[in-house]
């Protein structure tokens, strides 16, 4: 049997421990009052704090999901480990060497924890690596830095290597420093090859470390240096038992502490981005790792933040002008309504990454850029609304029925009628109506029509066919099939339409596609624009316009009609200009007109007859 800790060492290490120091590495604490702060709790979502330590007893207790304890208790939960292993890990930071108890008839010492041999293994790969990167052979990696304006001293701040591009040269090494096959694999170091052996996982890139809040490295992120080689631009290290990238920031070790003490985070796309952006005097700049930002990126940076009623802080949000960018800020904006704080984006107006920005234009315009910030559901809205044309009633009240649920999302409920105010004046809408819009949207309910005298607004019935071919494609994708792909944005002459017409050819096209949430989904993240996936979202629930099953004469009955939208159109252009020409001085033009004409009414018809029945 393995031995045990011995009582007195465990005594050492609590005695030595100090709570507030393990604490606030993952949490910022504020004073309570005498010998005692307070923050938000790790182990639950609150936004009021109530997870208080006690410096002078060495305990921690949350009032709101009752977990308490000391030290030891704290990083068994916090990182899930049994009471020897969080002993353990405590003593290494203290530099404390512990004694055991042997016991059992073969007395043998216990064995370091898993956790703490996947570290080392991390900690001895980050140290090879860099070595590594003052190699002839990583000459590559070193020109790939200094092309983006960072020196040695900058790459050693970051703890850069190379990855050699030889199969095994980590794993030897590795090897030789005593980690077994096993722990490598578990590590994500190291991977086995169809042959059986072990090889390394990154191979000719240059690695940046990526350490946890507590600054232990815990995976690599490694880019290839040769574009024309296979592979992704960028490998990260797999899902392992110490590195999940749900909920790691490259840098955060780094940042925490102006994170905590500006009550500030920008949150850029890469990891030459936070180098570029800590180098040019923005020390709050982190970055997700091979993941979209989400939830749990966002539980870890409202500790940090101490993101509270009381305490709001600020949460900016850089992207790229580019469509990727405004995909992004959309995802940003679903986030933000998870913090307290104020929420803002930063784009370069010339669509520059913090890193180029710097490059091109020095270190002041990184940080002009964080300060020309403006708040995100603004910049939300501003996209949405581009999309619709104002200059019409249909397009006033359709962008009116899409910025509603926006409005009504935001957290902070005295500021919605302001923005439901703004929104009006952007709109040219009355007031009362556009607050009535949000009041509804607010309620989960179709915005209430206002009451009139006069006779009902006519609904275009060219936008319902095109908004019922939507929904067919949405959620009725084998239905739908190459009879919807046929049909391209051209025949869509809302532009919203048209943008997520565009978005289904992106994400695949029906014909390959099949029905369910994750279709949904892919036509989502393949939108230009927040506007146009609400507008997916919608319409992947909205009911069809027809009582029982759909079936595929109902589908041929949709499209036909909205194809028949623009022949019509293209009939009547042609009709248009034959009536403007003489057809005795100019012969040859008329009777090419009327040889582009014959077909098109021909298919008008046709499509007519298919259409007959339908919307």
């Amino acid at each position: 049997m393995a031995g045990r800790i011995r009582d007195e060492d465990i005594v050492t290490v609590r005695e030595r421990t100090s709570i507030a120091d393990v604490v606030s590495e993952r949490v910022t604490l504020r004073s309570g009052g005498a010998q005692t702060l307070k923050g938000l709790c790790p182990f639950h979502d609150e936004k009021t704090p109530s997870f208080t330590v006690r410096v002078d007893k060495g305990v921690f207790y949350c009032h709101g999901c009752g977990k308490g304890g000391d030290a030891i208790s704290f990083v068994m939960e916090v990182d899930h480990l049994t009471f020897l292993e969080a002993v353990e890990h405590l003593a290494g930071k203290l530099g404390i060497a512990l004694r055991y108890v042997e016991t059992g008839p073969n007395p043998q010492r216990q064995r370091p924890n898993q956790r703490q041999r996947l570290v080392a293994a991390h900690a001895a790969a980050a140290e090879f690596y860099a070595e590594q990167l003052l190699t002839p052979p990583a000459r590559s990696a070193r020109q790939f830095l200094a092309q983006r304006g960072f020196d040695r001293d900058t790459a050693t701040r970051y703890g850069c290597g190379y990855a050699p591009a030889a199969w095994e040269t980590l794993t030897r090494h590795l090897r030789h420093s005593g980690f077994t096959d096993d722990e490598l694999v578990t590590a994500g170091l190291s991977r086995p090859a169809r042959s059986g052996s072990l090889i390394d996982r990154f191979r000719g890139r240059l690695l940046w470390p990526i350490r946890d809040i507590s600054g232990d490295v815990i995976g690599f992120g490694a880019r290839k240096l040769d574009d024309a080689e296979e592979g992704p631009k960028y490998l990260n290290t797999p899902e392992t038992p110490i590195y999940k990238k749900s909920q790691v920031l490259y840098g955060i070790d780094q940042a925490k502490r102006e994170i905590a003490k500006q009550g500030r985070v920008v949150i850029v796309e890469g990891y030459t981005d936070v180098m570029a952006c800590h180098l040019a005097g923005v020390p709050t700049a982190v970055a997700s790792c091979g993941t979209a930002f989400g939830n749990e990126h966002v539980g870890v940076l409202r500790r940090l933040l101490m993101d509270t009623d009381a305490f709001t802080g600020e949460i900016i949000f850089t992207f790229d002008g580019d469509q990727a960018g405004q995909q992004a800020a959309l995802r940003a904006f679903e986030s933000d309504q998870k913090f307290v704080g104020r929420t803002f984006i930063a784009i370069s107006p010339d669509s520059l990454d913090p890193c180029d920005l710097r490059l091109t234009k020095g270190d002041a315009a990184v940080r002009d850029l964080v300060a020309r910030r403006e708040p995100l559901v603004d910049f939300a809205l501003r996209q949405l609304l581009s999309r619709y044309d104002l200059d019409t009633v249909d397009g006033r009240v359709d962008a009116m029925r899409r910025a509603a649920p926006l409005v009504a999302k935001l957290k902070d409920r005295e500021k919605r009628p302001e923005y439901a105010r703004k929104l009006a004046g952007d709109l040219g809408l009355p007031v009362e109506q556009v607050s009535r819009a949000v009041a509804a949207a607010v309620k989960g309910e179709e915005p209430a029509p206002a009451r009139r005298t006069g006779p009902r607004p006519v609904v275009n019935p060219a936008t319902l066919v095109e908004r019922e071919a939507l929904k067919l494609a949405l959620q009725e994708p084998v239905l739908a099939g190459p009879i919807f792909d046929a049909l391209d944005a051209a025949a869509y002459h809302n532009p919203l339409h048209a943008a997520l017409r565009s978005a289904i050819a992106e994400a695949g096209g029906c014909a390959a596609a099949v029905s369910g949430p994750d279709w949904v989904q892919r036509v989502r993240d393949a939108c230009p624009d927040l506007a146009a996936s609400a507008l997916a979202s919608e319409l992947a629930v909205e009911p069809l316009r027809l009582d029982g099953d759909v079936d595929p004469h109902y589908v041929g009955v949709t499209l036909a009609k909205l194809e028949l939208v623009t022949v019509d159109a293209q009939v009547a252009a042609l009709k248009s200009r034959a009536q403007r020409v003489n057809p005795v001085t100019n012969q040859t033009e008329y009777l090419s007109l009327a040889a582009e004409l014959f077909p098109l009414e021909q298919r008008a018809r046709a499509l007519r007859e298919r259409a007959a029945g339908g919307l």
